[in-house]
């Protein structure tokens, strides 16, 4: 029977995965190499080698309610998109207040995880660590929980680039990027536009004489301001977005890129890629537009040579007396602690069930957590993942046959290569609300919308219509909260708060209204909204969208007077 699991890594994987042992009365022990918390948003003046980076500018591209763990719902007084510190600070209040610290292990490094010579009978791992000091430890578990992340072995391809070791200037991977500093009057040249690499032309071009962002495929570019000034990615994620875009895959995209076109026309900027929108993340990025506008960045194509302290791009044009050069080209994953046999691949992607279990094993104690790509947040697809496995891990959720989830496995590989632009650096990515429904349905938490429209329309609303918050999975089954109704109803308050620095006064409307006048509206405006959908049916999704957001904000407005 597992009791004692380690959890490899102690960032929001591995902190959400103590907590869900401890949720489902198991023994974590969690070892971490560093000497905090936090993982990739624990910055550090240096890199350290083996670890995640980041640098001082770093903004998180997901809102904070987006990315919260779903019974813990972030200070209001903090802002939407957090900087690095905050994020951390949130994390150390999460760990703080489920009391997670005591089962982590500082300064322990795993070397090596395997099974144990009668694994078969006991699926049972010996796990090898090896503290600051040098002293190696071998200890067993019951099961294992791998939450080191995929941004600590830099990718750097210089044999696709001739000439490089003739380069007069200097050149590195953006992990080692801290800051500016040191580039003030320099010409850089950042190669690759993924989110690192859009950040730091941004952030170099401030100081910088010149900055060339030279990119291969081009990029969509999205802000995280969204319309009415509210963060984009609350105001454009909820159950109803996400079933126009499945009703109408192709309208949806093409809407959203004619839109994004309109405020910023990616070919006239030398942006726009050859894949859609949801084919891949976009770069989240307030700045580079009007860096680019103002002449301080420069899009340039895929670099061809370099030829002393030149850069020769593809089109044939050249850039003299460059200084730098950013290799924002990605990072390569891998878990050297693991056994090989667990390190198979299908396609791009390792072979795990729904991105979590290895399904070779013959008992199912090894569980991967967060490393996985979505146009969502990581936390609360890390969270349920963890969920999950503890369930999987204590026999209460079983999983299907090794044969089945092959099947499963190269079903959903097929599946994402053809949705989505997967790379050897990008080896996988999933839908977000889909991907999280999937594995809600496994723990037994995923919402029964039609009985919360019976039940509680207020929610239902807000549930359907608003932001697929973490919360929402919150609401039932194993793990329920009793926080998570409050937590809905009020996202909005928090959304607000950290805009109200200077509140301006207006008259008070008398608000007088109800939830049940919310419901009465909403029936109303459907009866009134059934004559237009008849007669004009080609236009029926833009229409239900439109009248769903008419019916939010009135529900949101209603809340925020109240």
């Amino acid at each position: 029977m597992v009791q004692r699991v380690a959890v490899i890594g102690a960032g929001p994987s591995g902190l959400t995965s103590i907590k869900g042992c401890l949720d489902e009365g198991l023994e974590p022990t969690c070892f971490e190499s560093s000497d905090d918390i936090g993982g990739l948003w624990r910055f550090k003046e240096k890199p350290e080698l083996g670890r995640a980076n980041i640098y001082k500018s770093v903004i998180i591209n997901s809102s904070k309610e987006m990315m919260s763990f779903s019974d813990f719902p972030p200070p209001a007084d903090l802002p939407n998109n957090m900087h690095h510190s905050e994020v951390l600070l949130y994390l150390r209040l999460y760990a703080q207040t489920f009391n997670l610290l005591p089962h982590i292990r500082f300064q322990t490094t795993v070397i090596s995880v395997r099974q144990k010579t009668n694994f078969k009978v006991t699926g049972q791992w010996e796990v090898e660590t090896e503290s600051r000091e040098g002293q190696r430890e071998t200890r067993d578990f019951d099961a294992v929980m791998v939450c080191t992340g995929h941004f600590t072995q830099p990718h750097l391809p210089l044999r696709d680039f001739p000439g490089i070791e003739s380069f007069q200037g200097k050149y590195f991977h953006s992990w080692e990027y801290c800051s500016a500093e040191g580039l003030e009057g320099k010409r850089v040249v950042v190669i690759g536009i993924g989110n690192s690499g859009g950040d730091i032309a941004v952030d170099v071009s401030r100081v910088a004489e010149k900055v060339y962002l030279s990119t291969r495929s081009g990029a969509w570019v999205v802000g995280r301001v969204g319309p009415g000034g509210l963060p984009l990615d609350v105001v454009g994620s909820s159950r109803m977005d996400a079933l126009i875009r499945k009703l109408f895959p192709s309208w949806a995209n093409t809407m959203l890129e004619k839109k994004l076109n309109q405020a910023l026309d990616h070919k006239l900027y030398g942006l726009k890629p050859k894949h859609g929108f949801f084919a891949q993340i976009p770069v989240v990025n307030d700045d580079l537009p009007a860096r680019i506008i103002s002449g301080r960045v420069a899009v340039k194509p895929n670099v061809r040579e370099f030829c002393g302290s030149s850069v020769v791009f593809v089109d044939g044009s050249t850039i003299d007396k460059v200084d730098v050069v950013v290799f924002a080209t990605g990072y390569n994953y891998s878990f050297p602690f693991l056994p090989s046999a667990l390190q198979a691949k299908c396609g791009y992607r390792l072979q795990l069930y729904k991105h979590v279990f290895p399904p070779a094993l013959t008992s199912p104690t090894l569980a991967v957590v967060g490393f996985i790509h979505s146009f969502g947040a990581i936390n609360p697809l890390a969270e349920m993942q963890a969920r999950w496995a503890t369930r999987v891990f204590k026999g209460l959720t079983a999983l299907p046959t090794e044969e089945n989830m092959m099947k499963e496995i190269e079903k959903d590989t097929a599946a994402m290569y053809q949705k989505f632009a997967c790379s050897e650096r990008n080896p996988l990515q999933v839908d977000y609300i889909p991907y999280l429904d999937s594995l809600s349905e496994e723990v037994g938490v995923r919402p029964n919308i039609p009985w919360l429209f019976f039940k509680d329309p207020t929610l239902a609303l807000q549930v359907f219509l608003g932001p697929c918050t973490p919360y929402q999975y919150r609401l039932t089954g194993p793990g329920k909260w009793a926080g998570a109704r409050q937590a809905i109803l009020t996202q909005w308050d928090r959304v607000f708060q950290p805009f109200k620095t200077r509140v301006v006064t207006e008259p008070k409307p008398d608000v007088t209204h109800s939830s049940k006048l919310s419901i009465i509206m909403f029936l109303s405006g459907a009866t009134l909204f059934r004559p237009l959908w008849v007669q004009q049916p080609e236009n029926n999704s833009y229409k239900l969208k439109k009248f769903s957001r008419l019916i939010l904000i009135s529900l949101t407005n209603q809340n925020a007077a109240a």
